[in-house]
């Protein structure tokens, strides 16, 4: 069986290729800054034999300058690389990138576009350093609504924000789509953006921007706080995996279809206590448990008995029997059992029975 992808995950588009060596690149342009510079810019992009990125206070305090200075000598190491002479020669380099990052959708998730970018974290730490060179490319900061994102076009990245805030607006708090009708809907909200852009890929990409939708194991679409697409433990585990069966599940075949489809460890009897604490969930037969979406209601057999005769009032044995077991997975003896107990119903004289 083929396993389920990680909910909310961001589409990585395939490993880009450029006609440029970045490392060659970075090595000229650095050399177009001054020397006290050039050290600031290799120790906050990572650019030298250590990948990790330092930040203003760690490089002021190891220089003994505040970070405002850092700050302040950094900028002025890109403004000397963005005047030098290497930089304008390397303008068909970057316009090679903005034509990538313009195939990918013009506005992309940064974690996305750097991994695309580079196999590795050198790789990627040089292309950020490109990013950040060249007034093209614009950074956007992660928010409440989105993650940190780069764009080439703001009337595009507007449009998408807009949609994505709109779309997020017309879903209601326990929806769940499936992939179709959720970018059937996005594209309803997508106005004034190029239709080139309007492709599967593309789309995706755009929506894994936003902190507020996304998708379960199941492909299955809706807000990032409903419970189908939250998926937080074996409860909810569970429920996706009776949900996809389509059918009552014994206890014990949940917990294997968790391991089987989700690739996650779960315990036949921690499975069976999850199922028992969770409303979602009804017992109904010997370690069967059905979900309550689908109309069943929780209680033992003698309640669905119960409810049936209140409903449908006096019935014959035989239409009894069929209205539980519609219900629950019981045999008629069960049925019976509960049936010729005094105490909660009666038999008629017409051989019909009632609720006492």
């Amino acid at each position: 069986m083929k396993k389920a992808s990680k909910s909310k995950k961001q589409e990585v588009a395939k490993t880009a290729s450029f006609s440029f060596d970045s490392a060659v690149l970075v090595k000229r342009l650095l050399a177009a800054a001054p020397a006290r510079s050039r050290e600031v810019l290799i120790r906050r992009f990572g650019l030298g034999a250590n990948p990790v990125h330092e930040t203003l206070e760690a490089i002021g305090d190891r220089s003994g300058i505040t970070r405002e200075r850092v700050r302040q000598i950094e900028a002025a190491g890109l403004d000397a690389i963005r005047a030098s002479s290497v930089f304008k020669d390397m303008l068909a380099a970057f316009e090679e990138l903005a034509q990538y990052v313009d195939s990918l959708g013009a506005i992309v998730p940064e974690e996305a576009l750097l991994q695309a970018l580079g196999k590795d974290e050198k790789t990627r730490n040089r292309f950020r350093f490109f990013l950040m060179l060249d007034s093209a490319f614009f950074r956007e900061r992660e928010t409440n609504d989105f993650l940190a994102r780069w764009h080439i076009d703001a009337a595009t990245a507007k449009n998408i924000h807009d949609a994505l805030s709109k779309l997020y607006g017309s879903l209601s708090d326990d929806e769940v789509l499936t992939e179709a009708e959720l970018l059937d809907r996005f594209l309803d909200e997508l106005k004034g953006v190029n239709d080139a852009y309007k492709n599967e890929e593309v789309l995706k990409r755009w929506l894994s921007l936003s902190k507020h939708i996304g998708s379960n194991p199941l492909s299955e679409w809706g807000r990032m706080s409903a419970p189908a697409i939250r998926i937080k433990g074996i409860r909810d585990y569970a429920y996706l995996a009776i949900k996809r069966h389509g059918a009552p599940m014994h206890f014990s075949a949940v917990a294997k279809t968790i391991g089987t489809l989700f690739s996650k460890k779960a315990h036949v009897a921690t499975t069976h206590n999850e199922l028992i604490k969770d409303p979602r969930f009804v017992l109904v037969g010997r370690g069967l448990y059905a979900l309550t979406e689908w109309g069943y209601k929780p209680g033992v057999v003698r309640d669905v008995i119960r409810e049936a005769l209140q409903e449908a009032g006096p019935m014959k044995k035989d239409e009894i029997i069929k209205q539980v077991k519609r219900a629950r997975f019981v045999k008629d003896n069960t049925i019976l059992v509960n049936l010729n107990d005094p105490r909660y119903f009666k038999r008629l004289k017409d051989g019909r029975y009632a609720a006492v």
